[in-house]
């Protein structure tokens, strides 16, 4: 008897064969492919049962309050206070409840065990899943993003609209349960302490028809409501053929094949147009009689209307009530002001400002942006209606000829001022005639930049004269350093004595000329005037 047997397909080769099959059965437009998540790779070991693999740190050691998260959340999101407290008190529930299943108690150290037990009891626990509402652009989905980032679990956005219940075209919502898991790299147990979200929510409501079910409605309500509570998702798709296959080839020992929602945080989001008038039709209920409202209260609530939803509001609009049921920390975003869109221009650590910086650096242009131009943007922006997306699309249209126009030419400077807002298209005539006049300008504005950054971050006002701005500029040359830069190097390590002069001269305003710039511990006499001895080093 011969001891040699034919060497087992790969899954590509029978992916192949199967192809020519249905090309000669008239089925040239079929093909087939790997599922993404099923890919073989080959850097990473075989798993063994999947009973006890690794859980991320960064979730194990999560041990923020509300409070620290919130103010995490303010380096980020302009406003939206509220939001941005509620969302903090119901991510760090959710997270040590995760944590306490996981057999480490919330108060202990980073030095609990760090695994998952085969077997672990399941506490009474409500899941703190969210629905955000209000209108486009004012943070929503990027909250949540932020979210994701500080507690280290992978997050998965989609539009709820592209999905269908089972048995329609459409994707299926299980899927998200496994785009989640090729987020975590394909481990399933990192995968399941992750984030969904799902956007455009308010898309699938009162979408029940008299002529029976509607594939992006009623049956998406439905089917997304095992998968927010607790159920087992397979992580191969049962219509993918190229899984299937791979699936039956695979030999030997391989990682679980389902993973449980139980403790994946569904967060949900919508614009809810027309909700307002929903929420008043309830209330005017009860302004009628002796209960009825003050015209004060009355206006209180109109300026905080979505604060007031309620589950009914919910249903009325159109989403089942078991679907609400499982979403019970509801959150109201505000829409946002011109002076809410320029803090996030001026302050926001994530500011779109950063990406333009870049854009034009990558040119070889420094540009520089005066502070009245950013207000003539954030009003241009509010007046669109499209939230914080508003401020790309007017950055946009103002700055588009100047990066196709200057690349290429001896202009190495630029300066968004409210004249360029105002009329692109001459201030790029002007900028073009005139290089030195730009480049002066823009150094004005970096320094007014610096001086407006160095007092929110230290109390303290500089104010550089033209010709100490001059000075600056040369430096800049000399080292081979952007202008603010310079003036960083310089200042930074006096912050702690300049604090001093204003405190004892009762005042957060100083002067800066070419000599202090170039010895700021000579300027004590001219900045307190002789009102005050000079601080001494104790």
């Amino acid at each position: 008897m011969s001891d040699s047997k034919e060497t087992p397909k790969t899954p590509e080769e029978l992916l192949q064969e199967m192809q020519k099959i249905f090309k000669g059965g008239g089925g040239e437009g079929v093909t087939f492919s790997l599922a993404p998540n099923l890919q073989p790779d080959p850097e990473r070991a075989p798993e063994d049962s999947g009973e006890d693999l690794e859980i991320p740190e960064a979730m194990l050691d999560f041990d923020r309050t509300p409070v620290e998260v919130k103010a995490y959340l303010d380096r980020f999101v302009i406003g939206q206070d509220e939001a941005k407290r509620t969302l903090a008190v119901a991510v760090c529930d959710h997270y040590n409840h995760v944590k306490r299943v996981l057999g480490k108690d919330p108060g202990a150290g980073s030095a609990a065990a760090g695994k998952l037990p085969a077997s672990v009891p399941v506490s009474e626990y409500v899941k703190q899943n969210v629905i955000l509402l209000g209108p486009t652009g004012v943070g929503k989905t990027y909250l949540i993003r932020i979210l994701a980032q500080l507690i280290g679990v992978p997050f998965v956005k989609a539009d709820v609209t592209k999905f269908s219940e089972t048995g329609y075209v459409g994707g299926d919502v299980d899927d998200l349960v496994r785009e989640l898991v090729r987020g975590a790299d394909g481990n399933a147990r990192i995968a399941s302490h992750g984030i969904v979200f799902l956007d455009e929510i308010d898309k699938i409501a009162s979408a029940q028809t008299p002529q029976g079910r509607d594939p992006s409605g009623r049956g998406v309500q439905v089917g997304l409501l095992k998968l927010m509570e607790e159920t087992e998702v397979s992580l191969r798709n049962p219509m993918d053929i190229g899984a299937l296959v791979q699936s039956m080839t695979q030999g030997g020992a391989q990682g679980p094949s389902t993973i449980n929602t139980r403790h994946i945080l569904f967060v949900v989001s919508g614009a809810f147009s027309g909700i307002e008038e929903v929420i008043e039709k309830r209330l005017s209920e009860h302004d009628i009689g002796f209960g009825a409202s003050s015209q004060q209260e009355k206006d209180t609530q109109e300026g905080s209307i979505l604060q007031d939803v309620s589950t009914r509001d919910f249903v009325e609009y159109g989403l089942e009530p078991e679907f609400i049921g499982r979403l019970p920390v509801r959150v109201a975003l505000d829409e946002l002001s011109d002076n809410d869109l320029y803090r996030i221009l001026l302050t926001s650590e994530g500011s779109i400002l950063k990406q333009y910086r870049q854009s034009f650096q990558d040119y070889g242009i420094d540009i520089a942006f005066e502070d009245s131009a950013l207000q003539a943007v954030a009003r241009r922006a509010a007046d669109e209606k499209t939230g914080a997306r508003g401020l790309m699309s007017v950055l946009e249209s103002c700055l588009r000829n100047f990066k196709f126009n200057l690349p290429g030419t001896r202009i190495d400077k630029l300066a968004m001022t409210s004249g360029l807002v105002e009329d692109p298209e001459k201030t790029l005539q002007e900028v073009t005639k005139d290089p030195d006049a730009a480049a002066t300008s823009y150094y004005l504005y970096t320094a007014r930049e610096f001086e407006a950054e160095f007092a929110r971050r230290h109390g303290v006002m500089l104010t550089l004269d033209d010709d100490a701005i001059q000075a600056a500029a040369g430096l800049s040359s000399e080292q081979k350093l952007p202008v603010k830069d310079c003036l960083w190097n310089i200042f930074s390590e006096q912050v702690d004595y300049l604090q001093k002069i204003c405190e004892k001269a009762g005042r957060f305003e100083l002067p800066v000329t070419p000599a202090i710039l170039a010895n700021p511990g000579s300027g004590a006499e001219v900045w307190l005037s002789g009102k005050t001895a000079a601080p001494t080093d104790d």
